[in-house]
């Protein structure tokens, strides 16, 4: 039902060589979250955790995440997200 694109995922946890990655996913799909820490895992080298708190869009971004020692975040939407720049 959903293409979430895991692959480019891959590609960019790989490519920044991120070692502790969060993924924040809207309520509809934190179903899926074991699945996709599974598939991050099994092809990448960082330790993927999952933002289990609210997530209301885009601009509901957690807080702290230095102290974790988070390298990269993932956010997962209903829509689109069109940025400006290109990675």
């Amino acid at each position: 039902m959903y293409h979430l694109e895991l692959d480019k995922v891959v590609e960019r946890i790989n490519f920044l060589k991120a070692q502790r990655v969060l993924v924040q996913l809207p309520d509809g799909l934190k179903t899926k979250a074991e699945e996709i820490v599974d598939y991050l895992e099994q092809k990448t080298n960082a330790k993927v955790f999952i933002w289990f708190s609210s997530c209301f869009g885009a601009c509901d971004l957690p807080f702290g995440l230095e102290v974790m020692g988070i390298d990269l975040m993932v956010h997962f939407g209903h829509n689109k997200y069109w940025k400006a720049e290109k990675w």
